[in-house]
């Protein structure tokens, strides 16, 4: 566990100084010590920054660890440093990858369950309330739209309210993909006119499941092509959610969204860096 610690410190390290991060020499931790601490928190204590502080003091790794209030909000002053880091690792992994093929889907993280809407706090809106058709009940919460590559490393994410629909959050992605990549996907993503506009103006490929009445249907050899490959991001999922507890514990919805961006992002150093 130290050694990953010691990596997951290096990687954030590089990338800060990469993209010319500067911050306040007064500050008793480093802005990189911070994300690694919310790091090493998703990854190996559930999203517990507490446990993971008092972890990093014990061992010494961090030993001018800030208190819980302070570093909570560090940690907040620093989120849009963590998804800019997280994009960066992606366009990397774009660069260096010699494969062309990406996977998208989404799933759900519920805020709370369907009976409990009245006594949620955090966030207060129809539109995040949503359903699980593979298991035929509502939630209240965020629909995760997910990027990986073939092999299951995730490259960008955008959070969306439950009730999203998936050409939505198909829209909101940035797809900053390479000329010439096809990008398989189920059959809620199906879409002519996006299918076309990405075709033509950003030559990506969207592979997309057909419906029996599809007007575009596929060969039978096709079709079973899209759909051995796309089986893949179900295992990023299963990955990314064995580091949730039985509910995501935060006191507003930021922090909420926080500690989800903190699993992707570990999932994704874990499997590119780690493994």
């Amino acid at each position: 566990m130290l050694n990953e610690i010691v990596t997951i410190y290096s990687v954030i390290d590089d990338l800060l100084k990469a993209i010319g991060h500067d911050q306040d020499i007064r500050c008793e931790m480093s802005d990189a010590e911070i994300i690694t601490t919310a790091i090493i928190a998703a990854m190996y204590f559930s999203g517990n920054h507490s446990k993971a502080c008092s972890y990093m003091k014990d061992h010494n790794l961090i030993p001018r660890m800030l208190e819980k209030s302070r570093f909570n909000r560090r940690l907040h002053h620093v989120s849009m440093l963590i998804n800019d880091l997280f994009h960066q690792v992606g366009m990397a992994l774009k660069e260096i990858s010699e494969n062309t093929e990406y996977l998208l889907d989404s799933f759900p993280v519920p805020i709370c369950d369907n009976i409990r809407i009245f006594n949620a706090k955090l966030i207060q809106s129809k539109e995040y309330r949503g359903y699980i058709a593979s298991k035929k009940r509502y939630f209240y919460g965020v629909r995760v739209q997910l990027l990986t590559t073939k092999t299951g490393i995730p490259v960008e994410f955008v959070f969306m309210p439950a009730s999203a629909t998936d050409i939505r959050g198909l829209s909101a992605l940035p797809l900053n993909l390479p000329p010439g990549a096809q990008v398989y996907a189920d059959s809620a993503y199906l879409d002519y006119t996006v299918e076309d506009d990405l075709i033509e103006t950003s030559q990506i490929s969207m592979q997309v499941m057909r419906k029996s009445n599809s007007k575009r249907l596929d060969a039978p050899w096709t079709q079973y092509i899209k759909q051995s490959i796309r089986h893949y991001i179900e295992t990023v999922f299963s990955g990314v959610t064995s580091y949730f507890q039985k509910s995501i514990h935060a006191v507003t919805y930021e922090g909420f969204l926080l500690k989800l961006q903190a699993f992707i992002f570990a999932y994704t150093l874990q499997q590119a860096f780690i493994d």
